[in-house]
């Protein structure tokens, strides 16, 4: 099994809207390319109420070759859409990584 991370951190001033899109948009728009079984977002707690709120993202999936698939397909349109939605509100980075346990 393999974890695709997203990590961001979303301006105060998009924070609210942007959780909402996450929920009812885009997260369900990444699960319904079939690559991925489940997704789960979390806020990051440790860190100064000054600062822009942290997520993380986390989409299980079965195996590189459905990773690989939902890149080369679906990821283009999708990190745009997003890209478009929240321009200069995000810094954000992905991971890959591999459930051994």
């Amino acid at each position: 099994m393999l974890l695709y991370n997203v990590t961001i951190q979303i301006a105060k001033d998009a924070e609210t809207e942007w959780l909402h899109w996450m929920k009812t948009r885009h997260i369900p728009d990444v699960l319904l390319t079939g690559q991925f079984v489940e997704a789960r977002i979390s806020r990051l707690l440790d860190q100064p109420d000054d600062e822009d709120s942290t997520y993380v993202i986390q989409y299980q999936c079965e195996s590189l070759e459905k990773f690989n698939y939902y890149i080369d397909v679906y990821a283009t349109a999708l990190r745009e859409e997003f890209n478009q939605r929240y321009k200069d509100k995000f810094v954000l980075f992905r991971t890959l990584m591999e459930v051994v346990g």
